[in-house]
């Protein structure tokens, strides 16, 4: 029997035996590429089949073409393994004959035979990175520290890292967005201050952030999601002084209207939410736990999956609930301060004049750096303005090192140290290139600006963190060499710059509230066109940094750029985002606490922007660096609150009043 006949045999036995010319001269070539009989290459087919996925994998000739590369690069990496097990033998026996690194074949094995050809000198550390050899695990291996071992490394796709240059931007310095114009924008001072104007303080218990994480129990899971229901039902009751008697089970048919209150769910565990699918569950004390589906008569709404909301309505059917009302949750109140607390703020803006300046602060979210490179171009760009403007607060939210990153996924440094660092590439941890990449940088704004206040918010996609849930802990500052004048917070925090409270957390909620609202306009009524202002509101009602439940799903979610394009090799490990990885037994910790903040800073990948919704100052900074281009930041100039002489004479705590005193412009880096 022929190879062809023996082929068509084994590969078509269900088609009468007959093969595509396509996939017969494929299978023809891997067996004289590879001199190997029809049988082996069946079998190796189906190994190929089991590891691709059965159901996925039927013979073509594209499924051909992939099979023999397949084929091809196992027999290389085989090939080449032998190669170096004989080189290092070579070695001990006789002295090492240098070898040739150009080369067209796969091996290198002609590199320099051919005299009028030379082969270039090539380092080995090039040699090391062309032929991809395994590097011994490095010292940050064996101390536990974050790294990535060469084995695991991820090849970085070539289109992915071509990229306009920085320094070729256009536009740097625009201004796209501001509010309160009419406030002087940030200057440096006449004369620079001698001690921090900015004095912090944490609204919340950061010890509680340094909990284990892969330790959540189911149990606590559903209780603090009941409790956090149980918690809005007393609420409305004291706002709308409601008696026990007017709440009810909106899953129990009756035809007495009653009031509800639970989260908002979709009907479906993997589906999106839509008006169709909205369902109330309920708490265990309030309604056992039970879900019931939704109709809104005319009613307006504005939901999303884990909103809490109170409803009046009927059940008559014992089908679904019929909403005649959407009942508001009550506002926080705004943050105020006695006369004498502010007086002791104003006084730390004065200078040596008499004369009160205004509080200096720049803004800034993750990623600094583009996808091309890890230069950092743009974070050095705003340092420099930090340092001509001589800033009194610097916020800056993570990533720094960038999980999602390309180059910090593949795990390969060696490009992209700087020249004059002491430090081999194949021995350095993420805790040394941050302190070379960031430290650095930090270190020499504060020798030129001693009186700077530096805030550093983690994100998930920090690569220096070990606190892969949110709430996120901080990161501890002394194996990054950060100076004193940064402190590193929790994600998310409530912070006390002077008498202003800042809500800050680097949790994308924005995106995914755009993701999973639906809204309707009521009979009358419509609903505000600002889609930004009405997500930030939803946030703001909730009293929670990310209200959303369940988050959306990883796989849903895009592709890092470090995998785009579909360029893994078959066979290797699949790389999910990140995503939101909450610890729902400690979602308390991103709850408000008495009142709201002044200033809400939310990093998003939205479209950067500042709003005064509901008294508060909300701003989306943006990301300092797009994939491939430079992004934006917020500069904020917060003028002293001057007290009338009835408020300095009542003594009673006054509203902060931030909105109408601070000028924020969102700009181009």
């Amino acid at each position: 029997m022929s190879d062809s006949d023996k082929l068509a045999d084994l590969f078509a036995p269900s088609a009468g035996g007959s093969l595509s010319d396509d996939v017969a001269n494929e299978l023809h070539h891997i067996l004289r590429l590879l001199d190997l009989s029809a049988q082996e290459l069946f079998f190796k087919w189906e190994s190929y089949v089991i590891k691709m996925g059965v159901e996925n994998t039927t013979l073509d000739s594209k499924t051909a073409r992939a099979f023999k590369k397949d084929l091809q690069d196992a027999l290389e990496r085989e090939s080449r393994a032998k190669g170096h097990v004989v080189h290092q033998s070579a070695a001990k026996r006789t002295t090492a004959t240098p070898r040739g690194g150009g080369g067209g074949d796969v091996f290198g094995m002609l590199d320099g035979m051919v005299s009028a050809t030379p082969a270039p000198r090539v380092s080995a550390a090039a040699k090391r990175k062309a032929n991809n050899f395994d590097t011994p695990a490095s010292k940050s291996a064996k101390s536990g520290l974050n790294s990535s071992p060469a084995d695991s490394k991820t090849p970085i796709p070539a289109g992915e890292t071509q990229g306009v240059a920085f320094d070729s931007r256009q536009n740097a310095g625009e201004v796209v967005q501001q509010i309160n114009d009419h406030i002087p924008a940030a200057s440096a001072p006449a004369e620079p201050p001698t001690e921090a104007r900015a004095k912090l303080k944490a609204n919340l218990e950061l010890p509680k952030f340094a909990y284990k994480t892969m330790a959540m129990k189911l149990s606590e899971t559903s209780e603090i999601l009941d409790d956090r229901i149980d918690t809005f039902t007393d609420l409305i009751q004291a706002h709308y002084q409601l008696p026990d008697s007017a709440f009810g089970n909106p899953a129990a048919q009756s035809t007495a209207e009653v009031v509800a209150v639970g989260r908002i769910a979709c009907d479906q565990p993997n589906g999106k939410l839509n008006a169709a699918s909205v369902v109330l569950e309920t708490s265990r004390r309030m309604g056992a736990g039970l879900r019931v589906q939704l109709k809104f008569d005319g009613v307006g709404y504005d939901l999303f999956p884990g909103k809490i909301v109170a409803v009046r309505g009927t059940n008559v059917s014992g089908e679904y609930f019929v909403v005649t009302e959407v009942m508001p949750i009550p506002p926080m109140p705004l943050p105020a301060s006695t006369p004498a607390e502010l007086e002791i703020h104003n006084d730390r803006l004065t200078g040596p004049d008499g004369e009160a300046t205004p509080l200096g602060i720049l803004v800034a979210s993750g990623p600094h750096t583009t996808d091309a490179d890890l230069s950092f171009a743009a974070l050095h760009a705003l340092l420099a303005q930090a340092e001509d403007q001589r800033t009194d607060v610097l916020i800056l939210a993570g990533p720094f090192l960038d999980l999602e990153h390309p180059v910090v996924a593949s795990g390969d440094f060696h490009d992209h140290l700087p020249s004059d660092a002491k430090l081999g590439p194949d021995r350095a941890t993420l805790n040394d290139v941050f302190r070379l990449l960031v430290s650095g940088p930090l270190q020499r704004l504060v020798q030129a600006v001693p009186t700077i206040t530096i805030i550093i918010v983690p994100s998930l996609r920090d690569a220096i963190s070990k606190h892969v849930a949110w709430p996120q802990d901080r990161f501890a500052k002394a194996p990054l060499g950060l100076p004193k004048q940064v402190q590193v917070v929790t994600n998310p925090i409530l912070l006390s710059i002077n008498e202003m409270i800042f809500g800050i957390s680097t949790q994308d909620v924005l995106s995914e509230l755009r993701r999973e609202n639906v809204h309707q306009s009521s009979k009358g009524q419509a609903l505000s066109d600002d889609t930004l202002a009405r997500l930030t509101s939803n946030v703001i009602e909730q009293r929670h940094f990310f209200p959303v439940f369940p988050p959306q799903s990883r796989e849903d979610l895009s592709k890092p750029a470090a995998i785009s394009g579909d360029v893994m090799e078959a066979g290797a490990e699949r790389r999910l985002a990140v995503g939101a990885s909450l610890d729902i037994a400690y979602l308390k910790l991103a709850e408000w606490i008495n009142v709201r903040p002044d200033v809400l800073i939310l990093p998003s990948v939205l479209n950067p922007f500042v709003k005064v919704v509901e008294g508060m100052t909300c701003i989306n900074p943006g990301t300092l660096c797009k994939k491939r281009s430079p992004g934006h930041f917020a500069a904020m100039n917060v003028l002293p609150r001057v007290l009338t002489d009835e408020e300095r004479d009542a003594g009673e705590a006054v509203a902060h009043n931030v909105f109408e005193r601070a000028r924020v412009d969102i700009v181009r880096i």
